[in-house]
């Protein structure tokens, strides 16, 4: 009685599965050990050494939030702390109209789910791209980043979607804090 080459293999196959199963380590008592955990190389050291939640929209009649340090210093540059958005333009600020927003369509992969480094860039034109596309710099928020690690791949990046401006992303340095306004193009 001849047996299909089908079946042969089918049985062949379930009857080596045990062989391709992983063995998990085991401690004394002969239970299963935890998985280990993997090691960030290159941990957030802004915002508690954590990455901070999308910001929250605002009401329209908002105003930039200064931070107030226990010490007395303030600050309105834009940056996170404690999970805390401060230095963000207000929601009407004239100059994030766009005529056409997201004129070179959307960038797909944002939030802190995502983290990015610099794989091109054009400072002059205060340009970067990330694999997955690339962005061009607010011109009045050049100064808080001009000072990034662009060229020396050290810094890590979360892109987040402006609640507050539509057609416009922000651009969280994971290492120093700060975040930039900038249009996806492409």
């Amino acid at each position: 009685m001849r047996i299909p080459l089908g079946v042969a293999l089918a049985f062949a196959l379930i009857a080596s599965a045990p062989a391709f199963a992983q063995p998990q380590e085991r401690h004394e008592e002969g239970k299963a050990e935890a998985p280990k955990r993997v090691v960030d190389k290159n941990p957030p050291r802004a915002n508690g050494g954590h990455i901070p939640p999308a910001p929250e929209r605002r009401d329209a009649n908002a105003v930039r939030e200064q931070h107030k340090f226990e010490d007395g210093r303030v600050s309105d540059r834009p940056h996170v702390s404690n999970n805390h958005w401060y230095g963000h333009e207000a929601p009407n600020d004239p100059r994030f109209h766009l005529d056409h927003p997201w004129a070179h369509g959307h960038f797909a992969h944002f939030g802190p789910s995502y983290r990015y480094k610099v794989v091109r860039y054009d400072l002059a034109a205060h340009r970067f791209w990330f694999a997955g596309g690339g962005f061009e710099i607010a011109a009045w928020d050049w100064t808080q980043c001009a000072d990034w690690c662009w060229t020396c791949g050290a810094d890590d990046f979360v892109v987040y979607e402006d609640s507050d401006h539509v057609g416009w992303y922000m651009v969280y340095n994971i290492h120093t804090g700060v975040y930039v306004h900038a249009q996806f193009i492409g």
